[in-house]
Formats: C-alpha cells, structure tokens, sequence
C-alpha cells in the first residue's frame, strides 16, 4: 500500500510542477489515478479472459471427464473471472481516493455488491453446467434434474439477493433474513408453483413415478406421449402429432396420469377389443354343418375331439338326437367361431404366447353378443401394434360369413334403398 501512496505523492507533486493550479491538484489526481485504476483493471481483466479462452478451454477440452467441458460452455470461468477487476478496484480505491475519504465507503459497498453479484452469476453457471452433466449422464438422465437444478438456482438468488442489499445498504445480513421470515407468506404465495412442483419432484423421483422418455397420457391437458424434460414447475411432453404440451409438475402427483412404461417393459401390449355377432344368426350345428367346419385346418382338431366328447355323452345319456336338434348337447356356430379366433391367436407369432390370451364371449345387448379379444401383442411400438391388432380384426371381420354369423352394424342408408328396391320388385 505504501508504493501506492508514493505513486499517489508522485503525481500531484508532478502536477504542482507543472504548474497546475493548487485548488485543482487534488480533483487532477483523483481523475488521473481513476482513469489509472480502471485502466489496471480493465487490461487485468482482458488477459484473464484470454487466460480462460484459450488455456483453461484447451484443458478443460483434454480432460477425461466433461463436466468441466459443460462448466466452460456455460460460462463458469469466465464468471468467476469478472471478479479480477472489482478486486482491483476496492484494492486501490483507498488509495485514489484518499483525498476524499467521504467516498470510500460508498465504492466498498458497491465494489462488494459487484463481487457478490459476479459470485453469484458464476455460482449459477456452475450449477446449470453441473445440471446439464448430470442430465445427460447414464445414472441420472431418466431423473428430473432440472427441477433441482431450478430449486438450487432460486435458492442461491434469493439469499444472494438477501445478502447483496444488506451489503448495499450497509445493513446487516441478519436484519434481512428476519424480514424474510416475516414476509414468508407473500413469498409462500408468489412461489406457490416452484414450491408444488419441487415438491412433486421428490415425489416423482423417490417414487419413480416418472422418468425422462416415458410414455404418458394426461386426459386433462391434452398430452399424449413421451415426456422431454422434467423442471421444476412443469414437465413437457412431446405428442405423437409433435406438439409439445406443458403440464404442471404437480399435477402427475394429484391429478389422473398414465405412465405405459409398464406394458413397454412387459413383453406385450394388451389387445383388448370386441366384435358383435348378430344374435339371430346363432344356431345348433348339424352334421352338415360340421363336415363343412372341418375342413378349417386350425379347428379341425377341435371339431374332432369337441365331435367325440358330445357323441359320448349324449350316448351315455341315451339322448335321442334324431328327433329334435335341439336334444342332448351340440356345438354352436358362435362357439367354434370363438375357438377359431383363439386358434388363430395361437398360431400368430406376432402375439405373445406367455401372456394372458382368450376370447371371451360378453354379455349380450342391444347390438348383438360382443365377443372381445383379449391378448397381448408382441410388438409394442405405435405402429407396429396398431398393425397387429388391425391385421387380426382384418381377419376376424372376414371370416365370421365363413361360420354363418352376421356381425352387427348400424344399417347405412344404403341398406334402406336396398330394402326399398327389393320390395318393390316383389
């Protein structure tokens, strides 16, 4: 500091040399030193940048690891950097302005309130660089990250801010940490969101309710598809149209949330779907009937075996089948259609085989007996699946003539001109 003070000396004994005016010297050398001390500053400040740009970059580039590769890309260096000038400028403000001491405790506020708020910038680069490794990495990519990275950074702000006024105005840090509490139900109500949805995060994460690429459907907002980033007041999900809907956090912990992950980690996707059969076109089968059905290569089995069993029951029984059909026990158009499908299902290596897999006959209505499928499909993706299940009903669909059955459909206007037509040719 001595050296300080002699260059000081130094320059207003040379400005009184040169004949300046004595009244002014002090105002001449206050400018001068100024201009010095931000000059010292600035050049300090320039050559850490370039320090920064072009050695800490190349380290950072050959390093093993990239988390200091993220540090430099968010700016983390060059943050803390800007410190150097402020360093200088409350190093040498004494000194400048020595001559008018009123102001220096005003340039060590200030020059405070800049370290602080220069600490806290490279304090928040820092951790969005840390989020955006941790994110990106294999243990945490599927965790909501960026809820705490978001959390962490409103922390650091608000004490931040806390700590800077107090430093500003001269007041003890303590003092406003008080006030803080006593206005934590405004801050309570303004952070209302950020405070649900971290909450929901630890929810979400300890939980595992939900992970970065599942796939969910949430009716209420319209979203359908895989989730693209968890933050802390909402997570954003990408839609199978491509549209991006934002949902808040909170809502995948109070409000009705599909996650399929699941079934995409099972080893199918339910099928689950029925076709009506028209409940006119129900009968017994005769002997006609069969000998037409046996031909079906993926029944003809059961029409043997099913064929057998009844004969010896209704022998056992003494039942007289050639009076009445209706006598003794008998096979049904709509049961061997029901074991055809599940035939088929049986036969189709693109259903999975280990999982559940019926056909099941509902209970009838109005619209005919529903006869639903029920299987799961060995192929989970979108457009796979949809393939499968659409090939199978495909079929189904063409295939219930083939049995004598009619499935139910409202009758089209078509279907009324025809009527008329017939009619009237009668």
């Amino acid at each position: 500091m001595e050296t300080e003070r002699d260059f000081a000396q130094f320059i207003e004994d040379w400005l009184l040399r040169i004949g300046a005016d004595s009244e002014l010297t002090q105002l001449l050398k206050m400018i001068i030193l100024v201009i010095i001390m931000l000059l010292i500053a600035g050049i300090l400040w320039y050559l850490g940048q370039q320090f920064i740009n072009r050695v800490v970059s190349r380290v950072a580039k050959r390093t093993r690891t990239n988390y200091d590769d993220y540090l430099v890309e968010k700016g983390f260096f060059n943050k803390l950097g800007h410190i150097i000038p402020v360093l200088v400028i409350s190093t040498l403000a004494p000194v400048t302005f020595t001559d008018y001491p009123m102001l220096i405790p005003y340039l060590e506020r200030i020059t405070s309130g800049l370290n602080i708020f220069f600490v806290l910038r490279a304090i928040d680069a820092f951790v969005t660089g840390s989020g955006k490794y941790f994110g990106q990495s294999e243990k945490y990519k599927d965790k909501p990250v960026a809820s705490f990275t978001q959390l962490g950074k409103i922390l650091i702000w608000l004490i931040g801010a806390l700590i800077l006024s107090a430093v500003v105005l001269g007041k003890n840090p303590i003092v406003a940490f008080t006030a803080l509490g006593a206005a934590s139900a405004v801050l309570l109500f303004i952070f209302k969101d950020s405070i649900l949805g971290f909450i929901a995060s630890i929810q979400l994460t300890v939980n595992d309710m939900i992970r970065l690429g599942d796939w969910v459907s949430v009716p209420k907002y319209g979203a359908d598809g895989d989730v693209i980033e968890i933050n802390l007041t909402t997570v954003k999900v990408k839609n199978w149209d491509n549209t991006i809907s934002t949902v808040p956090t909170y809502s995948f912990v109070s409000d009705g949330v599909t996650n399929w992950r699941g079934m995409q980690e099972s080893g199918g996707r339910r099928i689950k779907r029925a076709v009506k059969v028209k409940i006119s076109t129900v009968k017994l089968l005769g002997e006609e009937d069969l000998a037409r059905f046996r031909k079906i290569e993926l029944i003809k089995d059961y029409i043997e075996s099913r064929s057998r069993e009844i004969a010896e029951h209704n022998a056992e029984h003494k039942v007289d089948t050639t009076s009445s059909i209706v006598n003794g026990r008998r096979m049904t158009n709509v049961g061997v259609f029901r074991n055809y499908i599940l035939a088929y299902l049986r036969n189709n290596p693109r259903i999975n085989q280990d999982m559940t897999c019926m056909v099941r006959q509902l209970e009838p209505t109005e619209t005919g007996v529903p006869m639903e499928v029920y299987c799961f499909s060995a192929l989970k993706g979108w457009v796979d699946y949809e393939s499968v299940q659409s090939d199978l009903f495909d079929h189904i669909l063409a295939v219930a003539g083939h049995f004598d059955l009619e499935l139910f459909e409202v009758p089209s206007s078509s279907d009324f001109r025809l009527l008329v037509k017939n009619s009237s040719h009668e």
